[in-house]
């Protein structure tokens, strides 16, 4: 099957209260235990790609990984830029078969954000790809997105029927209070709902996004600390949260930092208990097996996605 925009995934996942995993890759592996049980779970699926993923896999491999993804499971893939932070970095990617692009102008002054969105609107839509933007700042870190929390500024739900009425955006990464990587909520976890509500009823039926929405499983990060290392406790954002997030018109939830764990927690584990093994492929398994077994638990109990292939 050839990959496709998300067009179609969302108008039905809005329609029917239910949210598609972006599921962020950097290696086969990965992919694979993604793919595994979205195959398994008959589920729709964003694979997507960061700037960071780009330079240490090369645009080419990931590309060609993920379409030979989509011929061998038989699923609705989309291939999406994940934080694209400049025109020539999207550019770069539609040209290069990308069928999703996001454009993150959120650190911008509005106008500026508008000007450069629209830029990247117009040049993929003349070739069929699809474009999310951004408004609001989500706290934490991921890759070279960097925002303090005391600088995240939720969106405004009157800013966001502007933004996309002047860029033509396909969909929108609102900020409601997630936070990207596995250290964030040093409080009691918080979505605002009730903006989350406001900007539905303004924008009724638009595909919406939540960025940071990681659940950091604790049982990942105890068996990366007991086998080595020393990643402190993380409370992410609560799954039923998430679900409700995506019942209520969120029709795509951004997925990393517990493949991260994951795969980090697997590799340390299988290495500590077979120290004398020196084939990649014995601890790599292990690692795409623990990513297929976060994806399952994801597709069925926060995204509801599965069955929607």
């Amino acid at each position: 099957m050839p990959l496709v925009t998300s067009k179609e995934m969302f108008k039905r996942a809005y329609e029917e209260g239910y949210a598609i995993g972006a599921f962020n890759v950097n290696n086969m592996e990965i992919i694979q235990g993604i793919v595994e049980a979205a195959k398994e779970e008959r589920a729709p699926l964003i694979l997507q790609v960061s700037a960071g993923a780009r330079k240490y896999a090369k645009p080419v491999y990931l590309k060609k990984l993920v379409e030979a993804a989509a011929e061998d499971s038989g699923l609705p893939i989309v291939l999406h830029l994940d934080h694209g932070e400049d025109f020539e970095i999207c550019k770069a990617c539609i040209d290069d078969g990308f069928t999703s692009v996001m454009i993150d102008g959120s650190r911008l002054p509005f106008e500026e954000n508008v000007a450069l969105t629209r830029k990247v609107v117009e040049y993929a839509h003349e070739r069929g790809v699809v474009v999310e933007g951004e408004l609001g700042k989500i706290a934490g870190v991921e890759d070279n997105v960097k925002v303090s929390e005391r600088d995240a500024i939720f969106t405004d739900p009157d800013q966001a029927v502007e933004f996309v009425e002047r860029t033509g955006v396909d969909s929108l990464a609102i900020a409601i209070g997630t936070s990207h990587g596995a250290y964030k909520f040093k409080g009691e976890p918080y979505l605002d709902f009730e903006r989350l509500q406001k900007i539905m009823e303004k924008l009724p039926g638009f595909p919406l996004v939540l960025h940071g929405a990681s659940s950091v499983p604790q049982e990942y990060v105890d068996m990366c600390n007991k086998y080595g290392g020393d990643i402190p406790g993380a409370q992410g954002v609560p799954e039923e949260m998430l679900r409700k997030a995506a019942s209520m018109g969120i029709c795509k939830i951004n997925i990393d930092t517990d493949l991260r764990l994951a795969v980090t927690a697997a590799l340390r584990r299988y290495l500590a208990e077979n120290p004398a093994v020196f084939d990649p492929r014995k601890y790599l398994g292990e690692a795409r097996d623990a990513v297929k077994k976060v994806v399952q638990h994801k597709i069925r109990n926060v995204l509801g996605c599965g069955g929607k292939a």
